[in-house]
């Protein structure tokens, strides 16, 4: 297993790996591809093993206002055979390792009994547009007292749900 900072090479095997550990979910894979797309600047890297990307992790800018306050951890995402291994742990550690990382206020909307093994803490400020009562909202390294609604990236306004049934009406027979 390497984990190395991903290329434009090795985008397809991530926008693949994110479909697969999404069971059910383009969201995530369109998310990362929209990134790209649109030049954002991410922090992001890739564990490959045999030729396959089983691992991606990347950090997005985190926004107070117009300012950048710290980074989004998301998404994460560890292919189905490899999970429960250690490797998302593993590309974890690495990252919070990482120089453009480690000294940064980071923010991540995700299972605590997780990220908490990674110093993430309960965060009350800022909140989290994506969770009400910031239930799963965790930070790291943050000092932040100013009570806002923290802004990521525009490619991470959620997903539209259709309104109301699709496709053709039938009338009843």
């Amino acid at each position: 297993m390497k984990i190395q900072k991903l290329t434009i090479e090795n985008r397809a095997k991530v926008y693949a790996l994110l479909k697969l550990a999404f069971t059910g979910s383009n969201h995530e894979a369109g998310l990362v591809q929209k990134l790209h797309e649109n030049g954002r600047s991410i922090h992001e890297w890739v564990c490959i093993h045999t030729g396959k990307a089983i691992a991606y992790i990347a950090f997005t800018h985190a926004y107070h206002g117009n300012d950048i306050c710290g980074l989004h951890l998301a998404p994460m995402a560890v292919a189905p055979d490899f999970q429960k291994q250690g490797v998302g742990s593993e590309l974890l550690r690495f990252a919070l390792r990482q120089e453009a990382i480690k000294s940064q206020p980071l923010f991540v909307l995700g299972e605590p009994a997780f990220y908490k093994k990674f110093g993430f803490e309960p965060c009350s400020s800022p909140i989290c547009p994506f969770d009400t009562n910031n239930t799963h909202f965790l930070s790291r390294e943050n000092t932040t007292v100013a009570n806002f609604i923290v802004g990521y990236e525009p490619e991470f306004k959620p997903v539209a749900k259709p309104s109301g049934p699709q496709g053709k009406k039938r009338r009843p027979r």
